[in-house]
């Protein structure tokens, strides 16, 4: 059992849906940030639930996701469900007024992710979105070099991701990451999500952006191949294109200036390179063992008035807007 104890500085967290996701990735750190506690769970499948507050030393455990946002011993959820329920959730804390994560995408779509938004804004109840790359040293290091002109003028970024088919694909066993019911673009949704959301973070908000996106493989219901470019604000351009049927697996992002070039990995553990006039330097920054730690440990100091977190829901709300914006539904 945990024996943190309440004090004004302390927020109490619930988490809603403790699947894989939270086992190691993103539900320790909300027991470990000093200023957290993770004090309840919920599963809809009550024994799983139960056998994850007893390994992870959790005082509460539901099946019942209203009853872990209404306990009173809750001041804050995260919401850890597939995207389709995302929206189901939120409003409900909302409606509890209990500040929220909630994993990503924000939803599948722009339209929910906007009301969701605006739900939270009208109530002025804090809202956050589990793109933590944007709190991870590797792409923190990126940004810095990007504010210290280190390439000059950016000028174009682009990305290439593929992967080949995945035992599961081939059987066609059920996969909610490639029903087109949840998760439209497959993939996509869930990937490329995590990268379009880095690169508003590093080169500023899209102005307009463009794609193609089909189903080459006919293996399941969402889309397997989408190619986009797009626009900053700042005239930055950009080009992405994401295959999950390729032979290989290839995670390349580059980042062209007038005087220099940035080469990373969005989910590959290859080094961060900058390579200018001057400079060829290569890094290799590990991330956590718990990915999620710095993404909530910002949570904590927001919360606490101590800084601004860099993934709240407007952003998150953007990155729904382009991804849209990309498969043409918007």
């Amino acid at each position: 059992m945990s024996t943190k104890k309440h004090t004004p500085t302390l927020i109490r967290w619930g988490i809603i849906g403790c699947g894989n996701v939270t086992e190691v990735k993103s539900g320790p750190p909300y027991y470990l940030v000093k200023g957290f506690n993770l004090v309840a769970v919920m599963r809809r499948d009550l024994e799983k639930a139960k056998n994850f507050a007893q390994r992870h030393q959790i005082q509460k455990y539901y099946s019942n996701a209203d009853e872990l946002i209404h306990d009173n011993e809750v001041d804050a959820i995260y919401i850890a469900t597939p995207p389709d329920t995302h929206k189901y959730y939120a409003l409900k804390v909302a409606e509890a007024k209990k500040p929220c994560c909630i994993e990503k995408p924000l939803t599948p779509n722009y339209n929910d992710s906007l009301t969701i938004y605006n739900t939270f804004k009208k109530l002025n109840i804090p809202l956050f979105v589990a793109y933590y790359r944007r709190s991870l040293p590797r792409f923190t290091r990126i940004k810095k070099w990007l504010t210290a002109n280190k390439i000059g003028t950016v000028r174009h970024i682009n990305w290439h991701l593929s992967k080949n088919a995945s035992e599961q694909d081939i059987s066609k066993k059920y996969n909610w990451r490639t029903d087109a019911t949840i998760a439209p673009a497959g993939y996509f949704d869930d990937l490329a999500s995590h990268g379009i959301d880095l690169f508003t973070y590093l080169l500023g908000n899209i102005k307009e952006a463009k794609g193609i996106s089909l189903n080459q493989q006919k293996l399941y219901s969402a889309k397997d191949a989408i190619t986009a470019c797009w626009v900053h604000e700042n005239g930055i351009t950009g080009a992405g294109s994401w295959n999950f049927g390729c032979n290989t697996r290839e995670d390349t992002v580059e980042i062209f200036g007038s005087k220099g070039k940035i080469c990373f990995s969005v989910f590959d553990k290859n080094p961060i390179i900058l390579k200018n006039e001057f400079e060829n330097e290569s890094l290799i920054i590990e991330h956590p063992k718990h990915v999620q730690f710095f993404h909530v440990e910002n949570m904590r100091d927001h919360l606490f008035g101590k800084s601004i977190h860099p993934s709240l829901g407007k952003s998150a709300l953007h990155t729904s807007w382009v991804m849209d914006k990309i498969l043409g539904t918007i």
